[in-house]
């Protein structure tokens, strides 16, 4: 069982300075006293007018979490991957770059543990339990908690419903409304609908949009649909004719191809067999 399950803790996405609670971030939590009861005021020394706070915060918004987090000095290059944490501070405020906090960021599905929590304690011999040692800032300590975390099971945002979806349910049954089209045909006179539209009117219900725009017209339109006579089987003057054509129509046998486009191949075989004359290799010399 994860720790989130355990007691509702949520990985620490960000980590921050900040002057005081007026220039904190919104979200953040400001740590603003240490284990042991003192101040976890960062001031070190007497030119600092104002002192620095850390802070951190925990929203999975951005989709990144906190998975490491180091105290390195001055004389140490940042570690691969490390960030210097942001500043809050006031106008003129400045944090010390002798010991400073870097974070390692990563999105939050390519890990599985992050930090869960940061504490402060003064610098003495006192130990947190389930806490590890992160390092000493002037007269603090710096510990963190790490664990196993799961995201938030987000929750659907709830959908305003329109008064007409209120009213109707599932259970109920309600008589379906005729569909109306946008732009509905304009009427032609009947005068003007040609044969051919009104012997194919049912396809044409199918084949053009219900608007009747300008994409459901075609050039056919208007044009009367009749067979040229040379086709028409039914004309009487044609009959007789087409009659006589098929009477003269020989339907040719298997046999009576083969003996039409029979070819011996005699010729090819003649030409195969005769021999080329030799030349003997002495009569051209003779011939000289």
């Amino acid at each position: 069982m994860s720790l989130m399950e355990h007691g509702g803790v949520w990985p620490i996405t960000s980590v921050a300075w900040t002057s005081n609670t007026s220039t904190c971030p919104k979200d953040f939590t400001m740590i603003s006293i240490t284990e042991d009861g003192a101040t976890a005021n960062f001031t070190r020394g007497f030119p600092m007018k104002s002192g620095y706070y850390l802070c951190y915060n925990k929203n999975l918004t951005g989709g990144m979490v906190v998975s490491d987090i180091q105290v390195i000095s001055d004389k140490d290059s940042i570690p691969h991957g490390y960030c210097y944490i942001a500043e809050h501070l006031e106008q003129k405020a400045t944090v010390s770059k002798k010991k400073r906090v870097c974070v390692r960021i990563v999105p939050v599905g390519s890990v599985d543990t992050a930090v869960l929590d940061i504490k402060v304690t003064a610098k003495s011999k006192m130990m947190l339990q389930h806490y590890t040692y992160v390092g000493d800032i002037n007269s603090y300590v710096l510990w963190c908690r790490k664990g196993h975390f799961s995201s938030p099971i987000p929750k659907a945002k709830p959908r305003s419903l329109s008064l007409d979806m209120r009213t109707n349910s599932v259970e109920q049954p309600f008589a379906l409304l005729p569909l109306r089209p946008s732009n509905p045909p304009q009427p032609q006179p009947p005068s003007k609908v040609s044969q051919r539209r009104h012997s194919l009117h049912p396809i044409d219900h199918f084949e053009k949009p219900a608007d009747s725009s300008i994409q459901g017209i075609t050039a056919l339109d208007g044009v009367p649909f009749s067979l040229h006579p040379k086709f028409d089987v039914h004309a009487d003057s044609v009959t007789p004719r087409l009659t006589s054509q098929l009477n003269s129509i020989r339907i040719k046998s298997v046999q009576d191809i083969e003996n039409e486009y029979n070819y011996t191949f005699a010729v090819e075989e003649s030409a195969a067999k005769r021999t080329r004359p030799s030349v003997p290799a002495g009569g051209a010399s003779s011939a000289q």
